[in-house]
């Protein structure tokens, strides 16, 4: 299996620091659903792994969450994409989980879910802590500078993680993914 785990907010949809709420805040990155669709017809499985504390602060209910996710799973299918798993932390950054990114919890979670290794697999992500989850679980990290992408392209000297690959978007991901394909 050729697996690709995508962070979210930032990857696939603008991401916003007072949390993306509603389905009408949750708009898609130009690109990220074509790109998702291309690489589900070349053969890879795409999975998610977010952070999505806002459910643990009050922001919004795991209802809500799902919804953003069907949307998100219906703009994808559009283009002939599909997430095999989504895998979310609902936990906030004090409440001791094992899923929070930058651990690899959620990683663990799409392993179990897929019954794959994530070893060897892609990480792609726009902040270091989604990196650091990746590369903890044996993953490629990449970084694309949507986002918080291109703030956290000057950590990555600083977070041990030069060799990780950058691209503009996911949509430049996928370009190399799918042009380099062995």
């Amino acid at each position: 299996m050729k697996l690709i785990i995508l962070d979210r907010d930032g990857v696939l949809n603008e991401d916003s620091d007072a949390f993306i709420k509603t389905t009408d805040e949750w708009i898609p990155l130009p690109g990220s659903a074509e790109a998702v669709g291309r690489l589900t017809q070349a053969g890879y499985t795409i999975a998610i792994a977010t952070n999505q504390s806002g459910v643990a602060r009050g922001y919004f209910s795991l209802e809500t969450l799902q919804a953003m996710h069907d949307k998100m799973a219906a703009l994808a299918a559009e283009h002939g994409g599909k997430f095999a798993h989504i895998a979310f932390c609902p936990h906030g950054p004090d409440d001791d989980c094992d899923c929070r990114k930058p651990l690899p919890g959620l990683i663990q979670q799409i392993e179990q879910a897929l019954g794959v290794s994530a070893k060897g697999s892609w990480m792609v992500g726009d902040s270091i802590r989604d990196l650091e989850a990746g590369v903890a679980a044996g993953c490629q990290p990449v970084l694309v500078r949507t986002g918080k992408g291109a703030k956290s392209e000057a950590k990555l000297a600083d977070a041990h993680l030069s060799k990780a690959l950058v691209f503009d978007d996911l949509a430049g991901f996928a370009d190399y993914l799918l042009n380099n394909q062995q």
